[in-house]
């Protein structure tokens, strides 16, 4: 993953050195050194062992200023770290809703697909009803139609039988 860091100012020397310079001592161009005896509006002597202190709290304030850097570039990284996080708890918690509301659509259109299908089972049951019911009035025509041919069959031959009868008789 990559972070881009572009409102960040790193430390420059001038800098460090501007800071230095924020001391009141060192605004009247005197400094005062208590290693020795010499008053602090006297001027120093760069040899003096003065200068080696000058030179020593300026690297201090150089490496403080560059710690502070550093726990400010951490401090952001933190941040940044955390707007990631939230980013992504928040991305987790709008999928999470999507997944609901998808479910929730889903379970809908399958009901609203169940109701539809039994409409259509009604209907369809309602229309078998009525194709039996004629289909039932057929077969009991059949019935029926079939028993009076039995019956026409049997006078046919029961007239068939006199007949023969009476042509026998006849001589």
């Amino acid at each position: 993953m990559d972070f881009f860091f572009d409102d960040l100012a790193l430390p420059s020397s001038s800098q460090s050195f501007n800071i230095q310079h924020e001391d009141p001592q060192m605004r009247t161009g005197h400094r005062f050194t208590p290693q020795s005896n010499e008053s602090p509006n006297m001027p120093q002597d760069p040899t003096s062992s003065g200068g080696k202190s000058s030179f020593m709290s300026t690297t201090e304030g150089q490496e403080q200023h560059t710690s502070s850097s550093i726990a400010d570039i951490s401090r952001r990284v933190q941040e940044l770290v955390e707007k990631i996080n939230d980013s992504r708890n928040t991305d987790q918690k709008v999928l999470d809703s999507f997944q609901e509301k998808l479910v929730e659509k889903v379970t809908e259109t399958c009901q609203q697909m169940k109701e539809h299908m039994y409409t259509i089972y009604e209907e369809n049951s309602n229309e078998m009803q009525v194709k039996l019911q004629e289909l039932s009035e057929v077969l009991e025509s059949c019935i029926k139609l079939n028993s009076e041919l039995v019956e026409a069959s049997q006078a046919l031959a029961s007239l068939r039988g006199a007949l023969a009868i009476s042509q026998a008789s006849e001589p």
